[in-house]
């Protein structure tokens, strides 16, 4: 039997606050850290996940990117690599509680440089400022979000990273609702109002994704979390 809407939103919001939590402990037990290789620091997390919750799936590949790497979209696999005494960093993971997805992303600095840091504090501004801006707009499509994300980020100098700024989240898998239908994402070419339900007829819940990039000095940042709710 499926949930009701109400259970549904609290339930994704449950998993958010549980993916909150578990961020919140990989900072304070500092697993981001200078001399660890990128693999190692996402396998530790996802231990730490079973720890806290007894997670076991993913319902993405666990990302933890540092330096160079941090410029890459989601789609590639760059090589691991070891991060170093003044990187940023971040991670994006998706772990699945009792059947809901996560999607929940955020940047570590280590080290003292001012752009880094400006960088980090820049992803939750945009961040809310998008949210925001869905918000003030009932009608709002896909293509409209990406087209204000993407002008916050230049107004705040930075580049987006990716093709889109957000996706669809919901009952694992969510994939299997709409595939890889560009309908699915916050792009510019999807013209769909964000409002609706997907093709199984349940309200279309949200991921706002943020990953600004600094080409010329060689790394980026990333924050998400939900948008919907």
């Amino acid at each position: 039997m499926r949930d009701d809407e109400s259970t549904r939103a609290a339930r994704l919001l449950d998993a958010q606050a549980k993916a909150e939590r578990l961020f919140a402990e990989i900072e304070a037990r500092g697993l981001v850290a200078a001399g660890e290789g990128e693999r190692a620091v996402s396998d530790r997390v996802r231990d730490l996940a079973n720890e806290l919750f007894g997670t076991t799936r993913h319902w993405h590949k666990r990302i933890v990117r540092s330096g160079p790497n941090t410029l890459k979209p989601y789609k590639e696999n760059p090589p691991d690599r070891v991060i170093g005494a003044d990187d940023i960093v971040f991670a994006d993971f998706g772990p699945i509680f009792e059947e809901y997805e996560a999607d929940f992303g955020r940047t570590f600095v280590l080290g003292d440089d001012p752009v880094k840091h400006r960088l980090r504090n820049d992803l939750p501004t945009l961040f809310a400022a998008g949210k925001r801006f869905f918000e003030s707009e009932p009608e709002i499509t896909g293509k409209r979000l990406y087209a204000e994300v993407q002008r916050l980020a230049t107004e705040a100098g930075w580049e987006l990273g990716g093709w889109h700024a957000g996706h669809l989240v919901g009952e694992f898998p969510h994939e299997k609702i709409d595939g890889a239908d560009v309908e699915s994402y916050i792009t510019v070419d999807n013209d769909t109002p964000l409002r609706r339900t997907d093709k199984a007829g349940r309200r279309c819940h949200w991921i706002l994704e943020i990953h600004l990039v600094d080409r010329e000095r060689g790394f980026g940042g990333f924050y998400e979390e939900l948008l919907t709710l």
